[in-house]
């Protein structure tokens, strides 16, 4: 693998995580105020984005072994 795109994928896994754990953050927000429907939603989201920061960091590892 290129050094650009480990870097780039890098870089995008980082950020992926940071969103999603901003999500989550105000998902626990949303729940403390009773705002069930938003918490869901954005617990939904989070979820979404952590996997496929997730699925990101796989290929990168299995990109490594190459």
């Amino acid at each position: 693998m290129k050094q650009e795109t480990f870097t780039i994928l890098s870089r995008v896994y980082d950020q992926l995580q940071e969103i999603a754990a901003q999500l989550y953050t105000a998902a626990e927000v949303a729940l403390q105020n009773n705002d069930f429907d938003d918490a869901s939603l954005l617990q939904s989201r989070a979820d979404k984005i952590y996997e496929e920061a997730e699925n990101i960091d796989t290929l990168i590892i299995e990109l490594e072994e190459r």
